[in-house]
């Protein structure tokens, strides 16, 4: 009877050590996926973050949240950092006018129509997109927008799921219609490898990204770390309704950095209110990524 008696003890002992270790167990487990996400209301909407990196996506998406707060007109960004496995999203799903950074996506048009007809770019269309890109040429992009062809776009944007993306009406490149989800699927996809782009494809895309004139290299770069490699795309587009649209997207690869950012704008008084709308997130966002 008496050991029985303690039988039973060391029973109900062990019971609750084994409650107490699966207790645990389940905080243990849930405490990093708390951790590695965050929102921050911002204008109505919130900044989401979720990182792998104890800590960063709280401080990152209030960060942004505060970059952003009081701008005006209406914003949307996305990023991600796969150093630190970290995505941020503001309103990413919401619709811009493209403006000029839709050149990028004309150029990966071009080149997958070139890769699908097993031939290299032709001498004519290397100074067509050396000039739509470097200097953002707009007679150079209707002439690459009227060869692929809105048909040829969509194909690609198919094929780089961006399926948000709407190229604009009557060969008004620059009212295609773009959310900063997609582009920033479309600089994820120049910097890793894909089935929709090869590596010299991805790499031509990139130098000439690479070797923007100074004048336009304002945007997502502000703030960038001076180890990075940077190739960005801007675009600004005044119109008599809602203002300048002023977009920017851009990657930062090299010296230990590997991520990439999309910021719209729309609705501001003057391209120099935009441009400092894209910047003021720009820097935040540099600043957290890389410290």
């Amino acid at each position: 009877m008496h050991g029985s008696r303690i039988s039973t003890c060391a029973r109900r002992g062990l019971a609750a050590v084994v409650a107490a270790g699966s207790l645990l167990t389940v905080l243990t487990t849930a405490t990093p996926a708390a951790a590695g996400s965050a929102s921050t209301p911002v204008g109505g909407s919130e900044v989401v973050c979720t990182s792998k990196q104890p800590g960063l996506a709280p401080v990152l998406s209030q960060d942004i949240a505060d970059a952003l707060h009081g701008r005006e007109g209406a914003s949307a960004l996305a990023i991600y950092d796969r150093r630190t496995r970290t995505h941020c999203e503001f309103k990413a799903g919401a619709h811009f006018d493209s403006a000029s950074v839709v050149k990028v996506t004309v150029l990966a048009a071009l080149l997958r129509q070139a890769e699908e007809a097993h031939r290299k770019l032709t001498p004519h269309e290397v100074r067509l997109t050396t000039a739509m890109i470097t200097k953002s040429d707009n007679d150079a992009t209707t002439a690459l927008w009227r060869r692929v062809r809105p048909a040829g776009v969509q194909h690609f944007l198919s094929l780089a799921g961006m399926r948000h993306t709407v190229p604009g009406p009557h060969g008004a490149w620059g009212l295609t219609q773009i959310t900063a989800g997609d582009q920033l699927k479309l600089m994820e996809l120049l910097t890793t490898d894909n089935r929709v782009l090869t590596a010299a494809s991805r790499g031509y895309a990139l130098d000439l990204m690479h070797r923007v004139v100074p004048d336009q290299r304002w945007g997502v770069p502000a703030g960038a770390p001076g180890g990075a490699s940077v190739h960005v795309k801007n675009g600004w587009l005044p119109r008599k309704t809602d203002g300048w649209r002023v977009n920017s997207v851009g990657t930062f690869n090299g010296g230990g950095n590997d991520y990439g950012m999309a910021v719209l704008s729309t609705g501001s008084h003057t391209m120099d209110d935009g441009v400092a709308t894209v910047e003021r997130a720009a820097r935040v966002i540099h600043r957290d990524l890389t410290h």
